[in-house]
Formats: C-alpha cells, structure tokens, sequence
C-alpha cells in the first residue's frame, strides 16, 4: 500500500562530469521551487496532511533506524542530504558508505582497478548497488551506455500525476532550470547555506505553491520566485539544449498558468474533497475524487484547467453491492455507561444527533441511548441518572462488509433508527434511519 503511495515521476538527466558539482549543488537549491510548483499528494487515507506527503512518507516507510540510531543522529537512508559538493562528486559517495550498512551484495567478478589497468571501463556494480538503497531525492547516478561511462542526476520528488501533460511540464521545467544555470548560482556552496535549501523543500512539501522561501539571504513567495526567476532560466535552459519553441511555449505555459492561478495537484485534490466532504463520508469522497480525477485525466488537459469534482458526474454507489463501510458515519460522538444523562443531553443537542453508543471502560459497546428515550424523562427531577440507567441494552449491529441494502433490510426488520458498525468486537461505525434515506434519496430514487 505504501509503495504505491510513494510512487513518482522520476527523470534522470546526464550531467557533463567537468560541471557535475555545480549542477549538482544547483538541483539541491532548486529543489524547494520546483517541488512547490509541482506537489500532488495532499491526502493520506482520507486525512488532509502535507501538500506532498510522499515526501514524509517515503522516509518514514524506509526508515530502518532503532533507538539508538536516532541518539547517534544516524540519518534516514532517505533523504535531502547533508550537505554541499564542495570539490567532487566522490564527496557524496565516500558520505554514504561512511554513514549507512550495506543492505545488500552479491559476488563481484570485477576488479575495477584492474580493469581501469586495462583501460577499460569498469562497471561499478557494488557502487551501483549500494547507491539503489540509498534514496536522496536527488541522487547521483553512475552508468554505462554503449561502453561509456557516465554521470547523471535521478530527480526522484516529482509527483506522479495528476496528469500526463502534468507530468511533462513538470520535467520540462526542471530540465530547463537544470541547462540553464547562471552564472550567478555557480559555486553555490559559497553563496547559501545548506540548511536554507533543505529547509525550503521542507516547507514546499508541507505547503507547496503558497510556501515562503529564503532565497540567498532574503524571503521570497514561491510564486514570485518561479515566475520572476525560475520561468526565465528554465526557458534560456531549454532553448540552449536546443528544444523546439513550440514545446518550450506549450509546458512553461502550463507552470505559468498553473502558478499564477495557485491551483496544482494538491490544490485541486483538496478543494475538490473538501467540498465533496460537505454531503459525503470520507470513504464515497474519496472514492468519487478518484473517479473524477480519473475522467478529468483523460480530457488531456493541465490540472490549471480542470473543474472541481462533483458527484453527479464522476460517481454514483450501487446500493445493491457497495459495503457498508461506504456511507456509515465514522466521526464518533460515544459516551460511558456512567456518565450523567443530562450530559448526554446536552451533547446531543449541541451535535444534533439522535443515537449515542455507551462504552463501557473497556471501551466496549454495551448500549445505546437515543433522543426518544431522555425525552422521556424529566431531568429537572432525575438529575442523577447516568446513561446505563436508560440505554437499550439489547443491541442489533452489524459487520461493515454487508452491503448497503442489506443493512437497511436489518433496520426495518429489527424496527431501529440507529444500527452500530462492529469490527472484530470494536465500535467503528454508526449507520442511522437519515443516512439510509439520504443515501437512497440521492443514489437510488428508483428502489
């Protein structure tokens, strides 16, 4: 599951050893722009979280430090790095095998000196390895191709989607700041701390397009700095690599629309789930954003462009087949079995709700109290009742694998408004009679 959470649009490009360290140092400063354009990630298991989560998830999900790793400040084998290139490029190969384990290894024929002796190339297959299990989010490649040896630079923070063209423009963008660094930003190491460049793709993970950067000593919005700075270097970037005016136009036009409109992947992912979120349960806002990504996707167009989702035209439950788990209602609002019933009271009138589950102290469900049954009762006069004293105690549930009309069909036979979800013996859901009227009212008017 989390694999397929990590998944990115990863672009590899072949860097000229003579200018190695500075466009390696110059795609670490770039990272925080280029990312905060970009970011499409925002949702976790239905939880709003970063505007690139995969950025925190992807360390954590491969973080294979203990305790004591973490008091000797061992750093995760995924990460931004640690610091500048400051003469070669070995820098950062000699830090790695200083700082992490080989986790894996094979039988190695090769002597590479030998082979240099030779004058050969050698192929480098226990650096290659090492390097796979190591994930910087720019990492340095070695390779051959055609008996040539090379260097080149992995971008592995670009999003997968939310778009092919998306996806273009996004390496587009990145290639072009990549052929077209200035003069000014050479010898970067000299120039900006490491820390600043660390910490502004940090905060363009956690904020993408509305992040605030340090920029060489002074604060910059990631718009202005993309469309002021970054647009201009990546189209003299491009043009010098010799790509047609036409292609440049058309994927700068898309991060140039898409900036100054404020609206990437994650932007149109959470407005469009958070006005989905209004009239639907996590689980059917979630799935109707995918279906409405999915047929925004194949109309070709940039994210900029696409309309917010709604739910008549992207998706619509089969009451017959969709479980349970679809439509009940996980945001709990429970009470113990010994709690005053004027408290109950009072909560339900302040959350207008009509059925409380009790819990006991095991949290365990041992009841229900509804409005009917307080509504009964002169409180004025029975101050002191607590909720075990008035809950039904005879409890239907059900299970959140049956699907939505069979729970409807339990709740008119057992002639209850409220029926509990239960998974493996714990409260996880609450179905009532409005949200199987409401769920047929809008999904199934015909049944």
């Amino acid at each position: 599951l989390f694999e397929a959470c990590n998944t990115s649009f990863q672009v590899h490009l072949q860097i000229d050893p003579d200018n190695i360290v500075d466009k390696y140092n110059w795609t670490q400063a770039i990272a925080g722009p280029v990312l905060a354009a970009t970011t499409n990630s925002p949702l976790l298991l239905g939880r709003e979280l970063w505007s690139e989560t995969r950025i925190a998830l992807f360390q954590q999900s491969l973080d294979i430090r203990n305790a004591s790793f973490h008091l000797r400040e061992q750093k995760p084998r995924v990460s931004f790095g640690t610091g500048w290139i400051k003469e070669s490029i070995l820098e950062l190969y000699k830090d790695d095998i200083s700082r992490y384990t080989p986790l894996i290894t094979t039988n190695f024929k090769e002597n590479s000196l030998e082979t240099l002796k030779r004058k050969k190339t050698p192929e480098l297959k226990a650096l290659q390895l090492f390097n796979g299990t190591i994930y910087k989010w720019n990492r340095l490649c070695y390779g051959i191709t055609g008996g040539i040896p090379h260097l080149r630079i992995e971008n592995r923070y670009l999003p997968s989607g939310p778009s092919i063209i998306d996806e273009i423009a996004n390496a587009v963008f990145w290639i072009g700041l990549m052929q077209g660094l200035p003069k000014k930003y050479k010898s970067i190491q000299n120039k900006m701390p490491f820390n600043d460049a660390r910490g502004n793709f940090i905060n363009a993970a956690r904020t993408g397009i509305n992040t605030y950067f340090n920029w060489f000593g002074k604060g910059i919005s990631a718009r202005k700095l993309i469309l002021t700075e970054m647009l201009p270097i990546a189209r003299k970037g491009l043009e010098k690599a010799n790509i047609s005016k036409l292609d440049i136009d058309k994927y700068l036009y898309i991060i140039e629309k898409r900036v100054k409109k404020r609206k990437n992947g994650s932007v149109w992912i959470i407005d469009s789930y958070r006005e989905l979120s209004k009239n639907m349960t996590r689980s059917v806002a979630s799935t109707t954003l995918v279906s409405c990504m999915y047929k925004r996707q194949q109309t070709g167009r940039p994210v900029h462009q696409w309309k917010l989702a709604k739910m008549e035209d992207c998706f619509s439950p089969n009451i017959k087949k969709n479980k349970l788990e679809k439509i009940m209602t996980t945001e709990l609002f429970v009470v113990n079995e010994n709690d005053l019933v004027s408290l109950i009271d009072n909560v339900m009138k302040w959350k207008n709700i009509h059925h409380m589950p009790v819990v006991n102290s095991k949290n365990k469900l041992t009841g229900v109290v509804t409005r009917s049954d307080i509504d009964k009762i002169d409180l004025s006069e029975s101050n002191l009742l607590i909720a075990k004293d008035i809950m039904i105690k005879q409890i239907t549930c059900a299970e959140s694998e049956i699907t939505i009309k069979e729970a409807k069909m339990i709740m008119i036979n057992n002639e209850i408004g409220c029926l509990p979800v239960i998974e493996n013996g714990e409260l996880i859901g609450l179905l009532t009679k409005n949200d199987i009227e409401n769920i047929y009212q809008k999904y199934s008017e015909d049944e």
